[in-house]
Protein backbone atom coordinates (compact mmCIF):
# COMPACT_ATOMS: atom_id res chain seq x y z
CA UNK A 1 0.00 0.00 0.00
CA UNK A 2 1.20 3.45 -0.77
CA UNK A 3 2.41 6.00 1.93
CA UNK A 4 3.87 9.40 2.63
CA UNK A 5 7.73 9.69 1.93
CA UNK A 6 8.44 11.12 5.73
CA UNK A 7 9.12 9.91 9.12
CA UNK A 8 8.49 13.35 10.92
CA UNK A 9 5.34 15.66 10.02
CA UNK A 10 7.82 18.79 9.54
CA UNK A 11 8.96 16.87 6.50
CA UNK A 12 5.96 16.35 4.85
CA UNK A 13 5.56 18.03 1.12
CA UNK A 14 2.43 19.15 -0.27
CA UNK A 15 1.99 15.85 -2.38
CA UNK A 16 2.33 14.04 0.57
CA UNK A 17 -0.50 16.46 2.24
CA UNK A 18 -2.70 15.77 -0.53
CA UNK A 19 -2.36 12.34 -0.58
CA UNK A 20 -2.90 12.33 2.72
CA UNK A 21 -6.41 14.10 2.68
CA UNK A 22 -8.97 11.66 0.99
CA UNK A 23 -7.59 9.09 3.26
CA UNK A 24 -8.52 11.10 5.97
CA UNK A 25 -12.03 12.07 4.79
CA UNK A 26 -12.64 8.23 4.62
CA UNK A 27 -11.59 7.59 8.04
CA UNK A 28 -13.74 10.29 9.27
CA UNK A 29 -16.66 9.30 7.22
CA UNK A 30 -16.13 5.71 9.70
CA UNK A 31 -16.69 7.90 12.46
CA UNK A 32 -20.32 6.08 13.10
CA UNK A 33 -19.36 2.71 12.31
CA UNK A 34 -16.66 2.94 15.14
CA UNK A 35 -19.08 4.52 17.57
CA UNK A 36 -21.14 1.31 17.08
CA UNK A 37 -18.51 -1.23 17.62
CA UNK A 38 -17.55 0.67 20.66
CA UNK A 39 -21.15 0.37 22.25
CA UNK A 40 -21.33 -3.07 21.08
CA UNK A 41 -18.28 -4.14 23.25
CA UNK A 42 -20.00 -2.76 26.14
CA UNK A 43 -22.12 -6.12 25.75
CA UNK A 44 -18.89 -7.40 26.26
CA UNK A 45 -17.20 -5.33 28.83
CA UNK A 46 -19.24 -4.23 31.28
CA UNK A 47 -19.67 -3.13 34.89
CA UNK A 48 -20.85 -6.02 37.03
CA UNK A 49 -22.93 -5.60 39.77
CA UNK A 50 -25.75 -4.02 37.85
CA UNK A 51 -29.03 -6.09 36.48
CA UNK A 52 -28.47 -4.96 32.73
CA UNK A 53 -25.14 -4.55 31.00
CA UNK A 54 -23.90 -0.94 29.95
CA UNK A 55 -25.04 -1.16 26.32
CA UNK A 56 -28.96 -1.97 27.78
CA UNK A 57 -29.07 0.86 29.72
CA UNK A 58 -27.85 3.22 26.92
CA UNK A 59 -30.55 1.33 24.88
CA UNK A 60 -32.72 1.84 27.42
CA UNK A 61 -32.23 5.62 28.25
CA UNK A 62 -32.17 5.72 24.82
CA UNK A 63 -35.76 4.20 23.99
CA UNK A 64 -37.07 6.43 27.11
CA UNK A 65 -36.36 9.69 24.79
CA UNK A 66 -37.57 8.15 22.07
CA UNK A 67 -40.88 7.20 23.32
CA UNK A 68 -41.33 10.81 25.07
CA UNK A 69 -40.87 12.26 21.45
CA UNK A 70 -37.53 13.77 21.93
CA UNK A 71 -35.32 14.74 18.78
CA UNK A 72 -32.92 12.93 17.12
CA UNK A 73 -30.00 15.07 19.04
CA UNK A 74 -31.35 13.72 22.22
CA UNK A 75 -32.13 10.36 21.23
CA UNK A 76 -28.47 9.44 20.00
CA UNK A 77 -26.93 11.30 22.74
CA UNK A 78 -29.37 9.37 25.41
CA UNK A 79 -28.11 6.30 23.41
CA UNK A 80 -23.98 7.13 23.69
CA UNK A 81 -24.05 9.24 26.83
CA UNK A 82 -22.36 6.55 28.70
CA UNK A 83 -19.87 5.73 25.29
CA UNK A 84 -16.65 6.29 27.42
CA UNK A 85 -17.20 3.95 30.31
CA UNK A 86 -14.89 1.72 28.96
CA UNK A 87 -11.93 4.09 27.66
CA UNK A 88 -12.52 7.10 30.43
CA UNK A 89 -14.10 5.39 33.49
CA UNK A 90 -12.82 8.76 35.34
CA UNK A 91 -14.20 11.33 33.05
CA UNK A 92 -16.43 9.03 30.73
CA UNK A 93 -18.82 12.01 30.71
CA UNK A 94 -16.67 14.64 29.01
CA UNK A 95 -15.33 11.81 26.94
CA UNK A 96 -19.04 11.40 25.20
CA UNK A 97 -19.16 14.50 24.68
CA UNK A 98 -16.02 15.20 22.59
CA UNK A 99 -17.25 12.60 20.30
CA UNK A 100 -21.00 14.43 20.24
CA UNK A 101 -19.76 17.88 20.18
CA UNK A 102 -18.67 18.46 16.39
CA UNK A 103 -22.08 16.92 15.07
CA UNK A 104 -25.00 17.80 18.06
CA UNK A 105 -26.73 20.77 19.66
CA UNK A 106 -24.25 22.63 22.50
CA UNK A 107 -27.25 22.36 25.16
CA UNK A 108 -27.30 18.54 24.40
CA UNK A 109 -23.80 18.23 24.56
CA UNK A 110 -23.39 20.22 27.57
CA UNK A 111 -26.06 17.67 29.44
CA UNK A 112 -24.11 14.79 27.85
CA UNK A 113 -20.63 15.90 29.70
CA UNK A 114 -22.01 16.91 32.98
CA UNK A 115 -24.77 14.20 33.49
CA UNK A 116 -21.98 12.57 35.44
CA UNK A 117 -21.94 16.00 38.53
CA UNK A 118 -25.65 15.50 37.90
CA UNK A 119 -26.46 11.53 38.90
CA UNK A 120 -23.99 11.80 42.02
CA UNK A 121 -28.04 13.69 43.22
CA UNK A 122 -29.45 9.79 43.53
CA UNK A 123 -26.48 8.35 44.83
CA UNK A 124 -23.36 10.36 46.23
CA UNK A 125 -24.53 10.81 49.76
CA UNK A 126 -24.30 7.15 50.28
CA UNK A 127 -20.55 7.59 49.28
CA UNK A 128 -20.30 10.72 51.79
CA UNK A 129 -19.34 12.68 48.94
CA UNK A 130 -21.66 15.70 47.94
CA UNK A 131 -25.04 15.10 46.64
CA UNK A 132 -25.64 18.68 45.56
CA UNK A 133 -22.87 18.38 43.32
CA UNK A 134 -25.28 19.65 40.41
CA UNK A 135 -25.76 22.94 42.25
CA UNK A 136 -22.56 24.52 41.02
CA UNK A 137 -23.78 25.05 37.66
CA UNK A 138 -27.40 26.14 38.46
CA UNK A 139 -26.14 29.42 36.63
CA UNK A 140 -25.90 27.66 33.62
CA UNK A 141 -28.87 27.73 30.66
CA UNK A 142 -29.03 24.04 30.48
CA UNK A 143 -29.22 23.13 33.75
CA UNK A 144 -32.71 22.12 34.14
CA UNK A 145 -32.30 20.05 30.67
CA UNK A 146 -29.31 18.22 32.24
CA UNK A 147 -31.82 17.76 35.65
CA UNK A 148 -34.37 16.46 33.41
CA UNK A 149 -31.91 14.10 30.85
CA UNK A 150 -30.90 12.34 34.09
CA UNK A 151 -34.54 12.18 36.32
CA UNK A 152 -36.26 11.12 33.64
CA UNK A 153 -34.13 9.28 31.37
CA UNK A 154 -30.66 8.33 32.82
CA UNK A 155 -31.46 7.18 36.48
CA UNK A 156 -34.54 5.66 35.73
CA UNK A 157 -32.68 2.95 32.93
CA UNK A 158 -31.37 0.35 34.89
CA UNK A 159 -34.63 -1.87 34.62
CA UNK A 160 -34.31 -5.42 33.55
CA UNK A 161 -38.16 -5.67 32.53
CA UNK A 162 -38.27 -2.45 30.25
CA UNK A 163 -39.22 -2.86 26.81
CA UNK A 164 -36.17 -1.82 25.17
CA UNK A 165 -35.74 -1.30 21.41
CA UNK A 166 -33.08 -2.97 19.93
CA UNK A 167 -29.77 -1.48 18.88
CA UNK A 168 -30.21 -1.98 14.96
CA UNK A 169 -34.05 0.56 15.89
CA UNK A 170 -31.37 3.37 16.79
CA UNK A 171 -28.26 2.91 14.12
CA UNK A 172 -30.15 4.96 11.11
CA UNK A 173 -30.37 7.73 13.99
CA UNK A 174 -26.97 7.15 14.96
CA UNK A 175 -25.43 7.28 11.55
CA UNK A 176 -27.71 10.15 10.22
CA UNK A 177 -26.16 11.73 13.11
CA UNK A 178 -22.33 11.74 12.08
CA UNK A 179 -22.75 12.27 8.63
CA UNK A 180 -23.85 16.01 9.10
CA UNK A 181 -21.09 18.56 8.92
CA UNK A 182 -18.94 18.97 12.04
CA UNK A 183 -19.25 21.84 13.80
CA UNK A 184 -21.97 23.84 11.69
CA UNK A 185 -23.20 26.66 13.78
CA UNK A 186 -26.84 25.87 12.55
CA UNK A 187 -26.64 22.19 13.92
CA UNK A 188 -24.88 23.33 16.93
CA UNK A 189 -27.07 26.27 18.22
CA UNK A 190 -25.12 27.99 20.56
CA UNK A 191 -27.30 29.43 23.47
CA UNK A 192 -30.50 27.28 22.45
CA UNK A 193 -32.32 26.07 24.98
CA UNK A 194 -34.66 23.87 23.93
CA UNK A 195 -35.06 21.58 27.00
CA UNK A 196 -36.93 17.66 26.86
CA UNK A 197 -40.64 17.64 25.61
CA UNK A 198 -43.01 17.60 27.57
CA UNK A 199 -44.05 14.74 29.21
CA UNK A 200 -47.54 14.52 27.79
CA UNK A 201 -45.85 13.46 24.58
CA UNK A 202 -44.49 10.08 25.99
CA UNK A 203 -46.13 7.20 24.09
CA UNK A 204 -48.56 5.13 26.02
Amino acid sequence: MKSVEFTAMKDGTKEDYLFLKPLEDDHVKGTADRVIRELRLQEEETLPGYKISRLEHGLQTATRAYREGADIDWVVAALLHDIGDGLAPQNHDRFAAEILRPFMREEVVWTVEHHASFQMYYYAHHYGWNQHEREKYRDSAYYQSCVDFCERWDQSSFDPTYATEKLDFFLPMVREVFARKAHDPAVQQAGVVKGLPPLMAAAE
